[in-house]
């Protein structure tokens, strides 16, 4: 213990203890006493810890110093203290009254400094501190993750009672305030699902389960905490385009912790908000909670809803997926790419092989492509030509002829023409014009009626260079280059009215959230799940770098793709299924599983899934 507090002159840690689950419980004192008096140099976060490692607080010991207090405080918000209680005992009871630890959580990067305002020899019963440290993100009450940047500077106040002569803080930091790897001992990304309330008029076979990642406990009951912030509703960033199926008011029955049983199932009882719902749409809320609860508890296959004493439905697994469809279980039938010849051919997806087919139709004969995208349910293929001018549409069916350009580009050269194109789940199709005098994002109804400009956020700095729209059709993924630097956006897609004229004019970007903020330069990127991206970019004076992040612009527990040299595009499935293939300095390359890059062909450019 002790990589991450480099900054810290000593380790002050009476306030801390751990548990290990593979050795029993295993109490760690700290590593230095805690002086009476003078400078408090740091209060580091702890290295993260392996999986089994659980961290409770200690409460303060009588006649602690403010210094001991302080540090003792600090530590017990990184602990599996579920309600915080020990955190409490660190402070008067009129603050304890008045602290809200739940309201926010504010991360650093090696966790707050402590500073005394004021130090003297001589007696006193006030003093306050300063908590220092660089913001790396926030989560708010919403447990919405947000990146963070700049100075973090709260003050704290201790007093000492003049009858018991203890000290207390009696005006704490607000919310929580932690190291950046005690944050990611403590807390897990859950994916919350709801429904896309625009599914595009019914062109899709089921309505679209959309994820909404919030941060929960790692430790701290995330069965029964996942379930409830569901209840609650979407965060405020989502809610514009997606639904829940529980009432309004629904919640757990007081004091309820959940736990699946023996048969991979969970019982969630109610109170009486849904008491009165249908069969049907309770069965869209058992799977609301089995598409959410199988982030933690992969193994669950059935939900039962309760209300007092009487069942209302129950829904398995696999009776959930025809209700709702998610992207990350939609598996592709083949992975597309450009080939010598700069034709559209396809692999089947789930396979070995190396030797493509070209596509049935134009794409696949009659054209030159530069970049191409495939419809979700791979009827229709779009590819912009050679040169980067026009944008071509067709079927993918024997003998489909190569008609007019759909849309083309005035702009002075490829690289300021047409970006890849990319297909919504609604059978839509999205493209950028980057052309410098007339930059726009474009959408073309069904992929062939006259192209409509996509309202974006006012003060858009910057030109759109590419983008990727997830597959449930309401987020948007934009790569935006402002001078020299190009960032990932992650946008909300509204889709409102557009005065009868049927023409896609409503359809605007809101909202716009950088999911790489610490990236100086995006150059590829795909969707790689419900919530979850792979990018390849460069941080500010570094080299090129491949991973994962999230929406919300956290990273996402694993290891990061293996390294590739010379990355120029990248795709990937939603389904985790399917290997994640590249465009680089050897061809065309896969990343099967547990394995290594494999070369799929020397000679090919563009792969890309569905969509």
């Amino acid at each position: 213990m002790g990589a991450d507090r480099k900054r810290a002159a000593r380790r002050h840690g009476p306030g801390r203890a751990a548990a290990f689950a593979a050795c029993g419980a295993v109490l760690l004192a700290g590593c230095a006493s805690m002086p009476d008096s003078g400078d408090l140099r740091g209060v580091e976060s702890t290295p993260r810890q392996e999986a089994q490692v659980r961290v409770f607080a200690v409460p303060p010991h009588e006649d602690a110093s403010y210094s001991e207090i302080v540090t003792g405080f600090l530590e017990a918000l990184t602990s599996d203290d579920p309600d915080y209680e020990i955190a409490r005992k660190y402070l008067t009871p009129q603050a304890s009254a008045k602290w809200h630890p739940l309201r926010s959580t504010t991360v650093l990067a090696d966790g707050p400094g402590a500073q005394p305002d004021r130090l003297s020899r001589e007696e006193t019963d006030s003093l306050s501190y300063t908590l220092t440290g660089t913001r790396v993100a926030t989560v708010d009450a919403e447990q919405s993750y947000a990146p963070a940047d700049g100075d973090y500077r709260e003050s704290m106040h201790l007093a000492r009672d003049k009858k018991t002569r203890q000290w207390r803080i009696d005006v704490p930091p607000r919310g929580v305030v932690m190291g950046r790897s005690d944050f990611q001992r403590n807390y897990l990304s859950v994916d919350r699902y709801y429904f896309a309330t625009d599914t595009g008029a019914g062109t899709a076979p089921h309505t679209a389960a959309v994820a909404d990642p919030v941060y929960v406990r790692r430790n701290v009951d995330p069965v029964t905490e996942a379930v409830r912030s569901l209840l609650r509703g979407p965060t405020r960033w989502l809610d514009p385009v997606v639904r829940s199926s529980f009432p309004t008011g629904t919640a757990l029955r007081a004091s309820e912790s959940l736990t699946p049983d023996d048969q991979n199932k969970l019982t969630v009882p109610l109170n009486g908000k849904a008491a009165r719902v249908g069969v049907d749409k309770c069965r869209e809320m058992a799977a609301q909670l089995l598409f959410t609860l199988q982030n933690l508890t992969p193994t669950m296959d059935e939900v039962e809803l309760r209300a007092g004493d009487r069942q209302l439905c129950h829904l398995t697994a696999e009776d959930a997926e025809d209700i709702a469809v998610r992207g990350s279980v939609k598996r592709a039938d083949y992975l597309y790419f450009l080939n010598d010849k700069h034709r559209l051919v396809r692999l089947a997806a789930a396979t070995d092989d190396t030797e493509p087919t070209p596509v049935p139709g134009a794409l696949g004969e009659d054209v030159q492509l530069g970049s191409a995208a495939v419809s979700r349910d791979e009827d229709m293929a779009a590819g912009v030509g050679l040169d980067g001018k026009n944008l071509y549409v067709g079927a993918l069916v024997s003998g489909g002829p190569l008609g007019e350009p759909e849309l083309t580009s005035a702009g002075p050269s490829a690289g300021k023409r047409l970006s890849a194109p990319s297909w919504d789940a609604q059978g839509d199709l999205w493209v950028a014009d980057r052309d410098p005098g007339k930059p726009r994002l474009l959408l073309l109804k069904k992929g062939v009626d006259d192209p409509v400009e996509v309202k974006t956020p006012p003060g858009l700095e910057g030109r759109i260079e590419s983008v990727r729209v997830a597959a449930d059709g309401v987020r948007v993924a934009l790569v935006v280059k402002d001078g020299e630097k190009s960032s990932l956006l992650i946008g909300r897609i509204e889709r409102g009215d557009d005065g009868g004229a049927g023409d896609g004019s409503g359809v605007s970007v809101h909202e716009l959230r950088s999911a790489t903020p610490e990236l100086e330069e995006v150059t590829a990127m795909s969707w790689a799940g419900d919530s979850r991206l792979v990018v390849v970019g460069r941080e500010k004076d570094g080299v090129q770098t491949m991973r994962y992040v999230q929406v919300d612009g956290s990273t996402p527990e694993g290891p990061a793709p293996a390294a590739l040299s010379g990355v120029k595009e990248i795709t990937a499935s939603e389904d985790a299924r399917l290997p994640l293939v590249g465009y680089s300095e050897d061809g065309i390359v896969r990343l099967p599983s547990g394995a290594q890059w494999q070369k799929i062909v020397t000679d090919g450019t563009a792969p890309v899934y569905p969509g």
